[in-house]
């Protein structure tokens, strides 16, 4: 058993916040003694007693029991200084997202502590090769990131910085298991994993919506309703503050050398600037005020169901969606009803250009996704409205309907093959395991799936196809595929395999 794993382990925190609170809580829960120590005066006694009283209550809803409570209680105390942590085997730092800080913070531990003393910080972005520069014994220190709410929250990143020693990481790990925590090991690097991975699902969002194509609204329900994410991109930035991630996402951006796939849009910048952070301030891709109306992400069923459509190219997923409607399905384009493509990658000009479909009755269906509840639908600048229509009344009567601007990969394809890309980047840049990967990014941020199994399920052939085509007609290396994605789409095998 590493001494890290030991139950007689006393561990300090330093930072009574949110996070801090929580780490604590968490650590005594596991029967280790911890002491939790913050500058401010009464913090650290204030957050104690706010854990006690939230387990207070866990108990009488009938959530935990009365024993949870006198462990915490007897096992949570709380000091004036640092200097109380003299017996401490580790300290866990949680306090202000600053370097300055954080190195000033070491640098005092390190005179009071015993030279096997692990220091792990909390951070959730800046590198722990930079926190552990200059100090004594670096290899004693590494990351420790766990997520808010900690209780709740079962990830735990465990961050090996250059100098970081075996015996360190595997403590870490061990501990983070005792204390019902799921770690995974992750490399230092701008984000870590999950602040890393998760750009891609929320700029791919904020990109659809600077190039007009679509709502938060219609962006946030078709990646519920089609891919099965809790929430919406727009929901989750509105959920989380514009403050807390629009910052995180420049950060990794600016990191990684301005990597395009990372990039941003002004529109995120802007909300910060002037101050409609989301849910906090009651403004933000949503306006949560009381006098607000949610926005419709469905398109209102207004023409007659179209009589007989005609197909462009074959398609097994559209004769499928066809035989349950009634519809009759042509042998041959009759110059008047509605043409209907399943494309992936194109938007209809495209598809147009490349086929000599007539753009004006040409109308494409996203079927990448779940279509049972919802179903994507777009036309080309030059569509017949009454066509159109007819196709939206002829699909809305047994689903919702979002109807969207002309875009290469609809909004499912782009979002989701994005977040797959990121995570074979991921997996190429070796800062996980891939399963480790998918865990993290799961337990994280609550994804359906992990990206290297979305790659899978979508098919890594149909992920870097996707991307080829976005990158293609955009010109843009945001959709620049991974080398990762490419060699096993070339080869045929799972996006997993290392």
């Amino acid at each position: 058993m590493s001494d890290l794993e030991s139950r007689e382990l006393v561990i300090g925190v330093v930072g009574a916040g949110a996070m801090g609170a929580g780490i604590a809580q968490i650590a005594a829960a596991s029967g280790r003694r911890v002491i939790l120590v913050d500058q401010r005066e009464g913090a650290a006694e204030a957050a104690r007693t706010a854990v006690l009283a939230r387990l207070e209550k866990r108990v009488a809803q009938g959530k935990a029991e009365r024993r949870d409570v006198d462990l915490v209680a007897a096992k949570l105390t709380v000091a004036p200084d640092i200097r109380a942590f003299s017996g401490c085997g580790l300290v866990v730092e949680a306090i202000v997202e600053d370097l300055t800080a954080k190195k000033a913070l070491f640098a005092g531990l390190t005179g009071i502590l015993p030279d096997d003393t692990v220091l792990a910080s909390n951070t959730s972005s800046l590198p722990i090769g930079a926190i552990a520069a200059g100090l004594p014994a670096p290899e004693r220190v590494a990351g420790l990131h766990f997520f808010n709410p900690v209780p709740v929250m079962k990830l735990v990143e465990v961050i090996r910085a250059p100098a970081t020693s075996d015996r360190v990481i595997d403590g870490l790990m061990a501990l983070s298991r005792a204390m019902g925590r799921v770690p995974v090991e992750v490399r230092d690097t701008p984000g870590f994993l999950v602040n890393f991975g998760g750009r891609a699902f929320t700029t791919e969002g904020l990109a659809v919506l600077s190039e007009c194509v679509a709502t938060p609204a219609q962006v946030d329900a078709v990646m519920r309703d089609c891919c099965g994410f809790r929430m919406g991109p727009f929901e989750l930035m509105d959920l989380t503050g514009i403050d807390v991630n629009y910052p995180v996402t420049a950060f990794v951006h600016q990191s990684m050398f301005s990597d395009p796939r990372l990039r941003s849009t002004p529109l995120h910048r802007y909300l910060l600037d002037i101050g409609h952070l989301g849910r906090k301030t009651g403004q933000g891709f949503y306006d949560y005020r009381e006098s607000a109306d949610r926005p419709a992400a469905e398109t209102r069923v207004t023409g007659t169901p179209a009589p007989a459509v005609a197909l462009l190219e074959p398609s097994d997923a559209l004769s499928t969606l066809l035989s349950g409607l009634a519809v009759r399905v042509l042998d041959e384009d009759d110059g008047q009803a509605p043409i209907l493509a399943a494309p992936l990658g194109e938007d209809c000009a495209a598809l147009s250009a490349r086929t000599g479909a007539d753009p004006r009755r040409l109308v494409a269906l996203d079927l990448s996704g779940d279509v049972s509840r919802r179903i994507t639908l777009m036309t080309s600048l030059m569509a017949e409205p009454a066509v159109r229509d007819s196709v939206v009344a002829l699909l809305g009567a047994s689903r919702a309907v979002t109807v969207i601007a002309d875009s290469p990969g609809f909004i499912a394809q782009r979002i989701c093959a994005m977040v797959a890309n990121l995570g074979c980047e991921m997996a190429q840049m070796g800062l996980a395991t891939p399963g480790d990967i998918d865990t993290a990014m799961r337990l994280g941020l609550n994804y359906p799936r992990g990206p290297l199994e979305l790659a899978d399920a979508m098919g890594p052939g149909q992920v870097f196809g996707i991307l080829r085509k976005l990158q293609d007609l955009t010109g843009d290396d945001r959709y620049r595929p991974s080398q990762w994605l490419r060699r096993r789409a070339q080869l045929g095998v799972s996006a997993l395999s290392a």
